[in-house]
């Protein structure tokens, strides 16, 4: 099983339908259907309030 997924800057964890903002590469391949494994596998995960900090 995988860790839950956490901000990156923050640490906080990501819970179910919580908005993030995610840093990763565009998929070279179509049709794939795990999204969620492809973000825990190449994204980085970015928190709101942390995303709207950085903004500032």
């Amino acid at each position: 099983m995988w860790d839950k997924p956490r901000c990156t800057f923050c640490e906080k964890e990501i819970k179910g339908d919580e908005v993030v903002f995610v840093k990763m590469r565009y998929p070279k391949r179509k049709g794939f259907t795990e999204v969620k494994a492809y973000l825990r596998n190449e994204g980085t995960f970015i928190c709101e309030e942390c995303f709207n900090q950085k903004l500032k």
